[in-house]
């Protein structure tokens, strides 16, 4: 009895032990694969949302109205969109179409040795193959997550004026008043670091592909879920250190 007692606990030792090593490995490659990106953006020269607001204006309608303070709406939806909504919806659906697409491709790479070729030839993939990408995401999410912010803003300015009756005046002081520069720039930053994270999550899944086309699908929805969950925590922090720490 005692000899099974110490096999089992032996083996569940075991298996949280690789479990372990298995997420430090991943987080390793991650950051090894971050800085190896830009290093060589340092070190090489390169080659030259409507309904979300008009949902969040709708459901805090109702309360607002039960404490008549639908004048605040305009400030609420304002806050939301530019603090929260607009930065982790627009990198939720990046990671979802755009990383998944960066994923398969650098797998479909892998599997077909096109990488194994460039190493051959004494090129770095990494330089080839990510940092373009990576500048490109860092590029263009900040520019879709300011065109995320307005459209949701002007949803919520549609139905606050249209359904609500509140007036367009009024609506649009409720809205500039309570923003802040800093507002604006956590979004920013905010987006800044989700472009990152999707960047360097897929391109490190296509790289490790293995097993053909089988595991190119494997990797590109590893990608997109690994970049959700690592977004969402990203957001967490970001939100605790800009408004809670860093006053």
């Amino acid at each position: 009895m005692i000899i099974q007692l110490n096999a089992s606990l032996f083996q569940k030792l075991a298996t949280a032990g690789a479990w372990a090593v298995e997420l430090f490995w991943y987080a390793g490659s991650l950051c090894l694969l971050f800085v190896q990106t830009v290093g060589g953006m340092l070190t090489h020269r390169l080659r030259r949302q409507a309904f979300i607001g008009m949902v969040l204006a709708f459901q805090s309608a109702y309360q607002m109205q039960r404490l008549a303070a639908e004048n605040y709406i305009a400030s609420l939806v304002a806050l939301s969109v530019v603090r929260e909504i607009g930065p982790v919806m627009t990198a939720l659906i990046i990671a979802g179409r755009v990383g998944s697409s960066i994923a398969a491709e650098l797998g479909t790479m892998k599997v077909t040795e096109q990488i194994d070729a460039l190493m051959t030839l004494a090129v770095n993939p990494v330089r080839f193959l990510v940092i373009p990408r990576f500048i490109a995401m860092l590029v263009a999410l900040p520019l879709l997550t300011l065109w995320a912010d307005a459209i949701g803003i002007l949803g919520g300015f549609l139905i606050g004026t249209l359904k609500l009756g509140i007036l367009p005046s009024l609506y649009w002081k409720m809205t500039t008043i309570p923003l802040v520069f800093k507002d604006l720039l956590s979004g920013l930053l905010k987006s800044l670091i989700f472009g990152m994270i999707i960047c360097v999550v897929s391109c490190f899944e296509g790289f490790r592909t293995e097993g053909g086309a089988e595991g190119v699908g494997r990797s590109t929805t590893v990608a997109v879920v690994t970049s959700f969950v690592l977004i969402i925590a990203a957001d967490c922090l970001c939100t605790a250190l800009f408004y809670f720490i860093w006053r």
